[in-house]
């Protein structure tokens, strides 16, 4: 077996020149579009019928609307604070104006033939869809270089599966994390150029100072990327020389563009851990011009030499880490006051370990896990093999730290599940020209039907469910995204209808539950305390404490934060717990109709579980 992949590997030939020779129906570009028709149809047909709102139902996607609002109502390119957020003087918000800019740019487009709302509605539609032509062809080109045209096929349809089942890739979902997971897919095909491509690498090196300068959850991700480059130019010398010239100069002047146009002046020297600062920007500008260097220079150096080159710049890089971002060294968020993290951040979803989400039960567990651990394990079968070793290395290294950070936080496995998709579609071809060539041979029809459906985490998902909610259950997981996360606050005191009364009254300032925080933004004009985003941690703290504290104590926050409307949401699942934790504290005391006389009731909106209250001067 191993003799017949070692035969069937496909060779250097240009892609271009392969898609020339292929018949048109099966060349990258036709099947990219093929592909990226069905998504788009089948996401809009599963997910637009009965919508209730154009705004994703993440509470990021409504925030990012509304710095897109701002940023449309001529706020300024480098001010980044959110001043209706948080106590007075607001919050500095730690994303890219590389979002918020396109999107206000489609707004603006879509203005010319809508209303405000409609426009936003089609711009908030058109955004995430977008981006799904782009990672289709990612997946293709990557699988193809991987394993040829049979795991190309499979691997884009593996990915209309990933983009159906997720909820990234929704109408209304504006948040960056679909942007990451194509610029994700694209690294991934450069790095599998068996070519090394000078042109391939350039664009290597923008598309690593995108994802560095958009959001610093793919940090390790792209640490990995420049690790890969770095490792093929050891182990290729000459032959990988002007690839590794290429993404190294590529990355330096990229970063460098994209911290001085989105950075303002009076923050450059400024380290900040969650987005990009002077931190981020000098190791990525100093590995990339070391990158360069080190390949100008040194490609035809023995092998033991580059490697000395390589550790050398190590060094140097870390050197750099310690002495301009130590803080940045450890986990961003480890300075989070300890009521944060229990009240809050534990409670997040996305940032839940392994051991807590498989100890709640959660039957999206194994959709989470199972699948980037299948391909890991395939990607190790391969090197061992050495069956297309060098593409199967480059896979597994991206694998292991993507898997290896949902292990800690949950979010990264969209990553382990995306990448994935590369060695398994490979697996999945030859099992089906196994099983095409002997259909009488039932074991290999068997086991090429089984490898499909492990190699699809919303069938782990289904397999999870099944025993615990039963065919009902399963029928209804159809009518929402297999693996989305869900926003937690309650329905009935969350939208626009329930905060029509909160809208309809004067600017002032609101002390709410965090989950509704980014909602009352976006409807109305008035400034909350708090929403679910790290750097408010004042904010998010003088809420809790008005919950916990006992109703004279809570008045001294409320005055002392210049609060004028409490909103109050009994069914709110952040509340319930404080509640269930202060018995004697305020929102315990409001849950069971207790009101202190420096509150007034307002009238409530028909419908809505949201309770208004007026502090009374």
């Amino acid at each position: 077996m191993n003799a017949i992949h070692r035969a069937e590997r496909p060779g250097r030939a240009d892609p271009r020149q392969d898609d020339e020779q292929r018949p048109w129906w099966n060349r990258l570009s036709v099947m990219t579009l093929v592909f990226s028709i069905g998504a788009i149809a089948t996401i809009l047909f599963l997910n637009m019928p009965g919508t209730a709102d154009y705004v994703g139902a993440d509470n990021d996607d409504a925030m990012r609307l509304v710095e897109v609002r701002d940023l449309l109502a001529g706020q300024g390119w480098f001010d980044m604070m959110q001043y209706r957020l948080g106590l007075d003087g607001g919050t500095l918000m730690h994303w890219s104006r590389l979002i918020d800019a396109p999107i206000a740019g489609l707004i603006l487009f879509f203005g010319l033939f809508f209303d405000r709302l409609t426009a936003e509605a089609v711009a908030l539609a058109v955004w995430p869809i977008a981006f799904i032509p782009p990672l289709i062809f990612c997946l293709g080109l990557g699988a193809r270089r991987l394993g040829g045209a049979g795991a190309m096929n499979i691997a884009m349809a593996f990915g209309v599966i990933f983009l159906v089942t997720s909820n990234r890739f929704l109408p209304g979902s504006i948040d960056h994390h679909n942007v990451q997971l194509a610029l994700a897919a694209g690294l991934a095909a450069v790095l599998l150029d068996r070519r090394y491509g000078a042109v391939n690498y350039a664009v290597g090196g923008l598309l690593t100072a995108l994802a560095i300068a958009i959001g610093a959850e793919t940090t390790p991700l792209i640490a990995v990327v420049c690790l890969v480059v770095a490792g093929l130019w050891v182990a290729r010398g000459p032959a990988f020389r002007k690839a590794a010239s290429a993404f190294g100069l590529s990355l330096a002047l990229s970063i460098s563009v994209l911290f001085f146009a989105t950075v303002p002046m009076a923050r450059y020297a400024v380290v900040t851990c969650d987005n990009l600062s002077f931190g981020f920007y000098g190791l990525s500008a100093l590995g990339g011009a070391l990158m360069f260097v080190s390949a100008h220079f040194a490609s035809g150096w023995t092998f033991l030499r580059r490697l000395a080159v390589l550790a050398t710049s190590g060094i140097l890089i870390g050197i750099t880490a310690v002495v301009i971002a130590p803080q940045c060294l450890g986990n961003p968020l480890a300075e989070l006051d300890p009521l944060l993290v229990t009240l809050w951040l534990s409670k997040v979803t996305e940032a839940q370990s392994f051991l807590a989400t498989v100890h709640s039960g959660a039957a999206a567990a194994g959709g989470f896990y199972a699948v980037g651990f299948f391909a890991i394990a395939v990607s190790l079968s391969r090197i061992f093999l050495d069956d297309r070793r060098e593409g199967h290395v480059v896979v597994l290294a991206l694998l292991l730290v993507s898997w290896g950070v949902a292990l800690v936080q949950v979010r990264g496995a969209i990553f382990a599940n995306l990448l994935a998709i590369l060695p398994l579609s490979l697996l999945v071809s030859e099992l089906r020209q196994k099983a095409n060539a002997a259909p009488e041979n039932i074991v290999a029809g068997f086991i090429f039907f089984a490898a499909t459906l492990a190699s699809v985490p919303a069938v782990w998902v289904f397999g999870g469910a099944l025993p615990v909610e039963g065919i009902s259950g399963i029928a209804n997981r159809f009518r929402t995204p297999i693996l989305a996360t869900p926003n937690p606050a309650d329905a009935s005191c969350n939208g626009e209808a329930a905060l029509a009364g909160l809208s309809a009254l004067p600017p002032a300032v609101v002390a709410a539950p965090s989950n509704l925080g980014a909602s009352i933004l976006r409807f109305s004009g008035h400034r909350v305390l708090t929403a679910p985003y790290h750097r408010n941690q004042a904010g998010m703290l003088t809420e809790l404490h008005i919950g916990l504290a006992t109703p004279r104590e809570a008045e001294a926050f409320l005055r002392g934060a210049h609060v004028s409307i409490l909103a109050f949401c009994s069914n709110d699942p952040q509340t319930e717990e404080i509640a269930a934790l202060k018995p004697d504290g305020l929102y315990a005391q409001l849950t069971v109709g207790q009101l202190p006389s420096y509150l007034q009731p307002l009238p409530n909106v028909e419908g809505s579980g949201l309770k208004l209250y007026r502090v009374r001067p």
